[in-house]
């Protein structure tokens, strides 16, 4: 093993470059074409016989005057040079080091090309270029995909260059060709890319100094072209995917690419794709969606002891992988938890990209999903068909595709679960901020909201309670400031200037109960507020000004901040013990300095739990005393008795300390236990998830294995097909060259296929494949033809007669039943054979014959 020093900070190119049957050819025109002093780095991860050793070093080394490396573990990894995987090897990359990985099997078809590109994306992010060269198959198409999310690039040879191109055609298939060239153009175009990369995104260039003008121009071609709203998304988001596009264009200045845009329509299609480059695939995240079925699900079906419909909605569902996770997740627990009641689960899966959503209703998948969705879910919930998986009907049918744009259209509503993985991380803070309490109200109270691993609710604690953080899964609680926060899709964009987007709403009329109501809230009862667990007001009864100012500076609607001279220490401590211990806490006879004066002030605080809607939250009243008179100084006072006033003030003060001291004391006993406890927990959370990744490791390299099994099922499938083509090709013209007439039908007698020259007896055209034969027109002396078919499928015995037409045509109609391989009926075959020559002959004859009987 060798053991270098790592370095964090690659700051040149990778390129990873994926090959596989026919690949050495395209590899050798591949580097033969790399221009001296690149500065790029080449890995090239093949399929391998891993029983052989592996002389591809040798080979390329002749193709190159870069230096070729057959990788050793942890080797690190330098520009203008070409590393070759190891046969039987794994191969990931960290911090600019390849690190090796041993099979759990020693033979076995896997996925290393996915899985180097992954760990390519990760490490390298936008420094991070795939490469797809001639192989069979669908390996690498994952791979180049997470390279798309982290803004790296994509090119893939052309599949007519390429010995084998299904490994080509699949990437290019999937969209995440960024440039399609033969094999020896493709250095020259990464290249040409790169230099216009590093020109556009110079590090003296900050992002506030950039053409804004030029950007918004942008959005606005995007917008009206595709008629969606890019301007809520974040600025440094949409700046990477336009340099991209620049660099990619050779175009250096973003004012240039403007005048592209306005004269190549397609590139505003191209542009509009890869802003909504789809981050999913099924169970991402495996962890959380356990967690979902385990935690989150039976929780959701226990808010509803009478059964029925649930509903649910994915947003920014991309091709549908999610939406189909979750339906396949929902029927596993209905499996396992066997509940008496019976439960539907309605899935709504909303996303922008039209083609993305055409492709998730089809519900087809390549074969790499093999990676991704165990073996048992696969047999369970997909059909197994030609180059991948299709996903079953059951689970076809729980879920609803619709093209919606989350920013602008109506939400859904009444969900018991919301999924919402991987979007709002491209999304402003303050869309974020309007979005969330729009999650809230779509939510059912105890709906559950699942979020992608690097979002959270922030400070909206008080409208989501953490079922499980680290899977990001939250339970909508109840909370008297979702209406305040609330806002609606049309009202996220700003309005034009004069415009106003409120309607007018009708006051509802007042009765006496509601006007009395409100006279002795305003004139008789005590002034009080509501306030949230942190102290941040939320609900203001009568005239709290004696008691309460705003802070200068910042608007701050927290009490503490709030409070005034002489109430806000008090009210601290109250606060807290009212927290922490059931009952009213009051704290009597206190000073708060108002307006030129004090007032004495009684303080009660009290934790609500009923209703549920409040609990959590505290009521803080505040109770005038009236200040005792003070007695007219008088002239023969003792002397001592200022001194001792003061004496008794200060011992008060005193005794105020002490309490708070003790207070004090409590608390940071309370917190180090509660910071032990915390640290454990930890200790043990690292535990698990350390058992949990070599788990998943594990897990892995097994569905790799199995997935290169199904790869080759598949090749034997496809020689399959490709024979049995052959042979209806066979047929066809066997048919063809008898010139009999056939027409098949099913048990219901419609037409299911029928032979060249049958449109001579019926009027039959394509079309009317499906159609019954009794609505055809013929030209057949045989009005009795359906009824005997009939009965030939019902005694399952062939009739043959001899029928003319209209055009003094004979035919030997022949009706026979349909039988499958498994002999099974599966309709009926009508023949027709032209006797038309023989019934003449046989005419002619009688005649010679009768002829000859009359001379005899």
């Amino acid at each position: 093993m060798e053991d270098r020093p790592v370095d964090k900070n690659v700051s040149f190119p990778i390129v990873g470059i994926g090959a596989s049957a026919g690949g050495l050819e395209a590899l050798e025109q591949f580097l033969g074409h790399v221009p001296a002093g690149s500065g790029m780095a080449f890995v090239i991860i093949q399929h391998l016989d891993p029983t052989h050793k592996g002389i591809m070093p040798e080979l390329l080394q002749r193709a190159t005057v870069m230096e070729v490396f057959q990788v050793r573990d942890r080797m690190q990894v330098k520009p203008d040079c070409v590393y070759v995987i190891p046969p039987n090897r794994d191969m990931s990359i960290l911090h600019g080091a390849l690190h090796l990985f041993e099979p759990t099997a020693p033979r076995g078809l896997r996925l290393p090309i996915d899985f180097f590109l992954r760990s390519l994306a990760e490490d390298c992010h936008e420094r991070s270029i795939g490469v797809i060269l001639s192989g069979m198959g669908s390996d690498g198409t994952a791979g180049l995909r997470a390279i798309k999310e982290h803004a790296g690039l994509g090119l893939v040879q052309e599949p007519a260059t390429a010995k084998f191109d299904s490994m080509p055609r699949s990437a290019i298939l999937a969209g995440l060709a960024d440039l399609v060239a033969p094999a020896e153009e493709l250095p020259g175009k990464i290249v040409d890319y790169l230099k216009h990369a590093i020109i556009i995104s110079k590090p003296e260039l900050p992002l506030e100094e950039k053409d804004q003008s030029a950007l918004e121009k942008v959005l606005i071609l995007l917008r009206s072209k595709t008629g969606h709203d890019f301007s809520l998304y974040k600025k440094n988001t949409i700046y990477r995917r336009v340099e991209r596009r620049m660099g990619i264009h050779q175009i250096n200045r973003i004012a240039a690419y403007v005048r592209y845009l306005q004269e190549n329509s397609q590139e505003v299609e191209l542009l509009f794709k890869e802003l909504l480059i789809g981050v999913t695939s099924f169970f991402r995240d495996p962890a959380a969606w356990e967690h979902l079925q385990r935690e989150a699900i039976p929780t959701i079906l226990a808010h509803h002891p009478d059964g029925g419909m649930l509903r649910a909605w994915s947003t920014g569902c991309s091709t549908g992988e999610e939406a189909y996770s979750l339906a396949m997740v929902f029927k596993e627990t209905l499996e396992q938890l066997k509940p008496p009641q019976d439960f539907k689960l309605q899935i709504f899966a909303t996303d922008l990209d039209r083609d993305g959503i055409d492709k998730a209703r089809t519900g087809f998948y390549p074969a790499n999903i093999a990676a991704d969705v165990s073996s048992e879910r696969l047999s369970r919930f997909f059909v197994q068909e030609e180059n991948g998986y299709r996903i079953c009907k059951e689970i076809r049918a729980m879920v609803t595709f619709a093209t919606q744009n989350i920013i602008m259209d109506p939400p859904f509503t009444k969900l018991d679960i919301l999924i919402c993985r991987n979007l709002l991380i491209y999304l402003t803070p303050e869309l974020q901020k309007k979005l969330l309490p729009l999650f809230h109200y779509s939510l059912i109270p105890g709906g559950v909201l699942f979020l992608g691993s690097a979002e959270t609710i922030s400070s909206f604690t008080d409208l989501f309670a953490q079922l499980n953080i680290k899977s990001r899964l939250f339970q909508r609680r109840e909370s008297l400031r979702q209406a305040e926060q609330l806002a609606f899709p049309p009202s996220f964009i700003p309005a034009l200037p004069g415009i106003s987007k409120e309607s007018p709403m009708l006051k509802p009329a007042a009765n006496l109960q509601t006007l009395a109501d409100q006279l002795l809230l305003q004139h008789f009862s005590p002034p009080a507020v509501l306030v949230n667990d942190k102290g941040d007001i939320i609900y203001i009864s009568g005239r709290t000004g004696k008691y309460l100012e705003p802070a200068a500076g910042k608007a701050n609607w927290n009490i503490f901040a709030m409070a005034r001279e002489g109430l806000r220490f008090e009210l601290g401590s109250a606060f807290q013990k009212a927290q922490r211990q059931s009952g009213a806490i009051t704290v009597k006879g206190l000073k708060v300095g108002t307006n030129g004066g004090t007032q004495l002030v009684d303080v009660t605080v009290q934790a609500i739990e009923e209703p549920e809607s409040l609990r959590g939250m505290v009521m803080i009243v505040f109770y005038d005393v009236a200040t005792p008179q003070e007695k007219k100084a008088s002239r023969r006072s003792k002397p001592g008795e200022a001194g001792n006033a003061r004496i008794l003030e200060l011992e008060q003060e005193l005794q105020h300390t002490r309490e708070e001291l003790q207070t004090t004391r409590e608390e940071m006993q309370s917190s180090q236990e509660e910071l032990k406890s915390t640290n454990e927990e930890l200790q043990s959370t690292n535990e698990e998830l350390q058992s949990t990744n070599e788990e998943l490791t594990t897990s892995r390299e097994e569905m790799q294995s199995l997935n290169e099994e199904l790869q080759t099922v598949n090749a034997e499938q496809q020689s399959k097909m490709d024979e049995m083509s052959r042979v209806s090709d066979d047929m066809r013209n066997l048919l063809n060259s008898t010139e009999i007439i056939t027409v098949f039908l099913d048990n219901k007698l419609h037409v299911r296929r029928f032979t060249s020259g049958a449109d001579k007896l019926f009027k039959l055209i394509p079309a009317d494949v499906g159609r019954p034969l009794s609505d055809i027109v013929n030209n057949l002396h045989y009005p009795e033809m359906i009824e005997e078919t009939k009965e030939v499928l019902r005694t399952l015995v062939f009739s043959e007669r001899q029928i003319a037409t209209t055009d003094s045509c004979w035919y030997s109609v022949r009706i026979m039943p349909y039988r499958t391989m498994e002999d099974v009926i599966g309709g009926a075959v009508i023949t027709f054979t032209n006797i038309t020559e023989a019934k003449s002959l046989e005419a002619e004859l009688r005649a010679e014959i009768a002829r000859l009987k009359a001379d005899g």
